[in-house]
């Protein structure tokens, strides 16, 4: 099997019927505010440097600008559905509050053909939690849209059809958006810039780059700024 096509057996989760075992999140040794990002490949940084995944960049960047903030918690793993990352949460069993939560979840829903009205359920009850985790505090709360993975060199290889992955896509994140709106949440459109720097992709083919990650973070960072000063 090819790299690509190794990459897209794990984004779709091909052959997995729960998600891998995972330690509790360990707090970060930091001193500072405390972060928990929630996701899965984009949010781990499948094929890119550990610090270049955008959680660590954007808490980079929010110490470099005064922010106190430790190092990120990450719950995330290449290849979960919305119910995967609901399984692992049960499973890691984060302790709250947190001062930041990010939520990055869909790509797996849309990649393996599930429905909308289930990642809308699973996507509220998602929320609902990060929010929960947030001590009650939907500003503390971001959430990215979907990258479009349709317009990468994998989804070349693979004969996708990008204006159908960019339709569906975009269905999904209506649903994020509105339900993220509906509970007073940070949203974060990055999607327009995945298809505007076709360019910037990991080695794998199908993953953005640690540049990617770091313009993402120029998105995330003014608003992570104003929820977090005193």
């Amino acid at each position: 099997m090819s790299n690509l096509l190794l990459i897209g057996a794990l984004l779709a989760g091909c052959g997995k019927t729960a998600p891998t075992p995972l330690p509790p999140p360990t707090p970060s040794q930091s001193a500072g505010l405390r972060f928990l990002a929630l996701g899965d490949s984009y949010t781990i940084g499948e094929s890119v440097d550990p610090s270049q995944r955008w959680p660590v960049q954007l808490a980079t960047a929010l110490r470099a600008g005064g922010i106190s903030i430790g190092d990120p918690e990450i719950i995330a793993q290449t290849g979960w559905t919305t119910a995967d990352l609901s399984a692992a949460m049960d499973q890691a069993d984060p302790r709250g509050p947190y001062d930041l939560v990010g939520l990055l979840i869909g790509v797996n829903n849309q990649f393996q053909g599930r429905s909308e009205s289930e990642y809308r359920q699973q996507f509220g009850d998602l929320l609902s939690r990060a929010i929960a985790l947030a001590g009650g505090r939907p500003g503390r709360v971001m959430v990215l849209s979907i990258p479009d993975w349709g317009i990468t060199p994998f989804a070349r290889q693979i004969n996708a059809d990008p204006a159908s992955v960019a339709a569906q896509i975009d269905r999904f994140n209506a649903i994020n958006r509105e339900l993220t709106g509906n509970a007073g949440a940070v949203y974060v459109d990055i999607t327009p810039l995945t298809r505007q720097r076709r360019d910037l992709v990991a080695d794998d083919g199908l993953h953005p780059s640690g540049e990617m990650y770091g313009k993402w973070v120029e998105l995330t960072l003014p608003g992570a700024r104003r929820t977090l000063r005193p």
